[in-house]
């Protein structure tokens, strides 16, 4: 199975702000539907309150509280090993977020799509930075500034050497 990281982030890798996200980019969103639906997606408790349940994708959630109550068709897991191990007959899961996911998971992760949006954002959230001597770009997709999307975006996606 493949594990990998999706995420959207600014050119200063600001993620999030006040646990929301900060930009409105219908083609990311679209791009991370196309990406996910069908799959599992394994994400952070604070994720999982800004998202709710998502449908079609089988939702992991990743707490240190064992007793979180989580909604039907959800699992709990306590660790990215927990979570990656619950993960049944799928060959490719998601990992989601929060920024501390990320962070945990690039050890394990196999793959990364990010979609890098051309502006700088204050926010108190941040992906990690790549270390491009672990990660080699695989496909690069630039994208303009339209009527839907505010900013210029790429989509980059790198495998782990």
């Amino acid at each position: 199975m493949i594990v990998s990281l999706i995420v959207a982030a600014s050119e200063n890798n600001v993620i999030g702000k006040d646990n929301q996200l900060i930009w409105k980019m219908p083609a990311d969103m679209k791009f991370f539907r196309e990406k996910t639906t069908g799959h599992h997606i394994i994400m952070g408790r604070k994720t999982f309150e800004s998202t709710g349940v998502l449908p079609k994708r089988t939702s992991i959630i990743i707490s240190r509280n064992n007793d979180l109550t989580v909604p039907e068709n959800c699992l709990l897991a306590i660790s990215i090993e927990d979570a990656i191990s619950k993960v049944k007959n799928d060959e490719e899961a998601f990992i989601i977020g929060g920024a501390d996911i990320y962070k945990q998971s690039l050890a394990v992760a196999d793959k990364i799509y990010l979609t890098r949006i051309h502006h700088t954002f204050e926010g108190d959230a941040y992906f990690p930075e790549i270390d491009e001597t672990k990660w080699e770009l695989i496909s690069k997709q630039e994208h303009q500034p339209d009527e839907k999307n505010q900013y210029a975006f790429t989509f980059l996606e790198y495998r782990k050497k």
